[in-house]
């Protein structure tokens, strides 16, 4: 079975993370290929399970390295991967992982269509996280399906594997209908501000008046520095040097409100003024002096929301977290008549579709037909 023969390819499951770690870096795998290039050999002929996976996830295709995958990017599809090697050897029987015998030291090598079919079905349905917390929803799920189709599409093409692993993997797309509720309308918005100003809760407020007014990502918020903050020495007034997906950068300006409640904010945790602090402190901090990471801004804006009665937003309001303001910005900008690219660029998008996506009950309330209906169609009833 699996477990007897894994260790042979070093895919201990108690040590997969440290394992990871203690791998050479790129540079000495990399050494490692041109040998066999120059050998006329198989460039991965000798290569690791984890091996594989550390130089798919950190491999640097790019000159300018900023091109290349982000930081949080390459953590996530770090994470992803080696949840899923453990989660094949913790549960081989589960998944029904009938492998008669490892190929080569290999769990990648001996996988075939049937075995990725089994583990999809199984994450779906009967996976601890299904179990003890009910199933994923299906943007999870779509990002999974994508990072896994991704590496095995990888190992295909650098001939480590001989089966065609992604094509065992069913597609998984997200339907609109399917996508969590995240609309928040100006009234809305105003709501929460207003309750937060009255209840004396700094934070929140800032928090919330922050990502609203700039649609910042949670992560684009947990990063940022002093010297991310900056003046506009052409327009005036202040700006976020802010370094989104894949390291694109964007500037977004701040209104003199928004700036503001930074002050505000930093005032409130006792921090240094924004003049006087310096160049590499956290714009934002938790109470104990540190930057947010984006889980616990995630937990801490859900959690001071969730305190509020329902009379402040109503019954059926979406589960709030920092990414809702972010479509907030998104609506707001559209009802104040801003042109759909423009909006995407102030996102940090790099498809429309992505936009549509922040945006697609709004426009269809725009466009529905009863809009072009004459005013005397059903006489007095309209």
């Amino acid at each position: 079975m699996v477990f007897s023969l894994l260790p042979q390819n070093g895919l201990e499951v108690q040590n997969i993370k440290k394992q990871l770690r203690e791998i050479s870096g790129i540079p000495e795998l990399q050494n490692r290929i041109d040998q066999k290039e120059k050998e006329k050999r198989p460039r991965f002929e000798d290569f690791t399970d984890l091996e594989m996976l550390a130089w798919y996830v950190n491999e640097r295709k790019h000159l300018n390295e900023e091109n290349d995958r982000s930081k949080r990017t390459v953590r996530e599809y770090e994470r992803e991967l080696i949840l899923f090697v453990e989660q094949l050897i913790n549960n081989s029987s589960e998944i029904d992982l009938d492998i008669d015998y490892i190929i080569e030291g290999s769990l990648f090598k001996s996988l075939q269509e049937r075995h990725i079919r089994r583990y999809q079905e199984w994450l779906k349905t009967k996976s601890p996280h299904v179990l003890a917390k009910g199933p994923y929803s299906w943007a999870t799920l779509e990002r999974k399906t994508t990072i896994l189709r991704s590496f095995f599409a990888f190992l295909k093409k650098v001939g480590y594997i001989h089966e065609p692993l992604a094509d065992g993997l069913k597609i998984s797309t997200t339907r609109s209908d399917d996508r969590p509720n995240r609309d928040l309308g100006p009234a809305d918005v105003v709501k929460l501000l207003d309750t937060f100003r009255d209840m004396q809760h700094p934070i929140m407020f800032s928090i919330i008046h922050v990502l609203t007014t700039t649609g910042i990502r949670n992560e684009e918020f947990c990063i940022l520095r002093i010297e991310d903050l900056k003046k506009d020495s052409i327009q005036g007034g202040w700006y976020l040097d802010i370094t989104g997906k894949g390291n694109k950068k964007r500037q977004v300006p701040l209104k003199d409100k928004t700036l503001n409640s930074i002050r505000m904010h930093r005032h409130a945790r006792g921090l240094s003024p924004i003049e006087e602090a310096l160049s590499e402190e956290p714009l934002f901090t938790t109470n104990t002096g540190k930057a947010y990471t984006p889980s616990y801004l995630s937990q801490y804006v859900s959690k001071q929301v969730g305190t509020l009665e329902e009379s402040v937003l109503g019954k059926g309001t979406p589960k709030i977290t920092p990414h809702v303001f972010r479509h907030a910005f998104a609506i707001i900008s559209k009802i104040s008549g801003t042109e759909l690219h423009d909006i995407m660029l102030s996102l940090g998008h790099t498809k429309i579709d992505t936009t549509m996506i922040y945006l697609e009950k709004q426009l269809a309330k725009e466009r529905h037909a009863i809009h072009n209906w004459k005013a005397d169609v059903l006489g007095d009833y309209i």
